[in-house]
């Protein structure tokens, strides 16, 4: 590991908050438009001009006609990025076969003294998804789950579920309602951000509400999908899904730091940094940047975010209620890209399951059984209140990249550990064209 230190102070507004509690985000997601965005980067960034030859030094070796991808120039990344969305902080690891390089950015509150470091645990969100389709895939491939089988078979109540399927769940293609997206959820994280949710609570949100499409007919990234699935996982195994998780995962990995906490606490595991948001749930139904006048007070630090921290976080459930660390992270993206959790088969199972969002084109980003594919990068991002984070593995240079960030979204509504890490791959790849 490099031990680098914060080269730059994070740009903390200066005036105090407006308003009381204000920022609450909306659902926790893989955002069509995050992931679109950072899809085609990365397919650009990755291209013909991608080198695949071995990195050297602790440095990903670029294209012929850029400098090498080193840690001065993962520093520089994170100073930009969290400079130019007002981040508090920032961290990040690109492992390569010929070493780490590791990079942080700013504090762990807004306007503190603390440093960032890169052992601090963080909520990961949707990287979550990535476990519970692990174990799914690991049940399936141990006969205990027919992937094409019904969702009937495993789980009553779920309208039509004789016609979905488990894959369906897996690659959000059954139709089924998101729940982050009803209003009663969005007022409810606004106006009560200690609830404890029931996973069967969630569901029923969503299953309240009528699909977006026939099963298989469509794509929509749902988090209802991901919350039933760890239902079924919970029935299959007679166990809660944090002891699954332990067992079949992090213990197995020796992933130490990194845990499924019980849904009636928002405590982080010391060390931790705290997490900042602006906005409402309710208003980032509709756009998840500030309205105008709030944008301008925010830019010109007049505007602070709000400390989410406290917010309960059980309303993701196995959608996105792990938190990790850089290192596990980087550990669980490379055995998550590798398939060292599954059998062989099972992995390129997996593998043939990415598809595009949207068929017709067969352009855009791919999704599949509980992972995604960012050019040649395979893992997923997160994104919840006040922690955004990005994971990636590409099996052919075994080059493995985490980043966080401990604002979500920007002002701007932008996800700030997304938009590094597009930075890195591109940086990576030689910026390629």
């Amino acid at each position: 590991m490099y031990p680098v230190k914060a080269s730059a102070a994070a740009r903390v507004p200066n005036s105090a908050k407006h308003g009381g509690r204000a920022a609450r985000r909306r659902s926790l997601w893989l955002r069509a438009g995050v992931f679109g965005t950072l899809s085609v980067a990365v397919l650009a960034g990755c291209s013909s001009s991608t080198s695949t030859d071995s990195p050297t030094s602790a440095s990903a070796s670029a294209s012929t006609s850029a400098a090498p991808f080193d840690q001065a120039a993962l520093q520089q990344i994170l100073d930009e990025t969290a400079t130019e969305f007002m981040a508090p902080g920032m961290a990040a690891l690109v492992r390569t076969p010929d070493g780490d390089m590791e990079a942080v950015y700013g504090t762990t509150t807004l306007g503190g003294d603390t440093e960032v470091t890169p052992d601090l645990h963080v909520r990961i969100g949707s990287n979550t998804k990535t476990w519970t389709g692990t174990v799914i895939l690991q049940l399936a491939q141990e006969g205990k789950i027919d992937l094409q089988g019904p969702v009937s078979d495993y789980y009553d109540g779920v309208p039509n579920g004789e016609n979905i399927t488990i894959a369906q769940l897996l690659n959000m293609r059954s139709g089924l309602y998101n729940y982050s997206e009803t209003l009663t959820l969005n007022e409810a994280l606004d106006n009560e951000p200690d609830r404890v949710w029931a996973p069967t609570e969630l569901l029923a949100l969503g299953l309240a509400n009528p699909p977006y499409f026939p099963p298989g007919e469509g794509y929509h990234y749902s988090n209802t999908n991901t919350v039933l699935l760890g239902l079924i996982a919970e029935k299959l195994e007679g166990k809660p899904i944090a002891t699954i998780f332990e067992d079949r995962l992090f213990t197995p990995l020796n992933m130490a730091q990194t845990s499924f906490p019980p849904s009636d606490t928002a405590e982080i595991p010391a060390p931790f940094t705290d997490g900042y948001m602006y906005g409402t749930n309710v208003a980032q139904m509709d756009d998840l940047s500030l309205p105008p006048d709030q944008l301008a007070e925010a830019q010109a630090g007049t505007l602070e975010p709000n400390n989410v921290t406290g917010d309960n976080p059980s309303w993701t459930w196995t959608a996105g209620q792990g938190i990790s660390t850089l290192e596990d992270l980087t550990t669980w993206v490379t055995a998550l890209g590798t398939g060292s959790l599954l059998s062989p088969e099972m992995q390129q199972e997996r593998l043939d399951s990415l598809q595009p969002r949207d068929p017709a084109s067969g352009d855009g980003p791919l999704y599949g059984y509980g992972w995604a594919s960012f050019g040649p990068y395979l893992g997923h991002t997160g994104e919840m209140p006040g922690y955004n984070s990005f994971m990636g593995y590409d099996p052919e240079t075994k080059v493995s990249i985490v980043v966080w960030a401990n604002l979500a979204p920007s002002a701007d509504g932008q996800s700030v550990a997304n938009t590094a890490a597009r930075s890195i791959i591109t940086a990576i790849g030689g910026g390629g064209s």
